[in-house]
């Protein structure tokens, strides 16, 4: 009887063994879990750049204003009789000679 029961039991702390720290237990399953949460908050992040995307394709195929706002922005185009006007920051003051400079 102790014999069967001692085999019972080992029998019992290899399954345990397997299931808590083996291929396909626990340990496994919780990175596997964690890696499909991220897989799935990628793809939200993802979704959210094609839907962006395919909004600014459909402005630039329907109208006028978004071609020129781009224009405007990255090329630095402006309309016939506009005047365009860049505000400059003032430049910083040069230390004097003898003045100590701060790091």
């Amino acid at each position: 009887m102790r014999a069967l029961l001692a085999i019972l039991l080992l029998v019992l702390l290899a399954l345990q063994f397997k299931m808590w720290f083996g291929e396909g237990g626990f340990r496994d399953v919780q990175r596997l879990a964690q890696r499909v949460e991220e897989q799935a908050q990628e793809n939200e992040v993802l979704a959210q750049r094609n839907r962006e995307l395919q909004a600014e394709v459909e402005d630039l195929r329907q109208g006028l204003e978004a071609i020129e706002e781009r224009a405007r922005s990255e090329l630095g185009m402006i309309k016939q009789n506009e005047e365009f006007y860049q505000v400059v920051p003032a430049p910083e003051p040069v230390p004097e000679q003898g003045e100590e400079q701060e790091p």
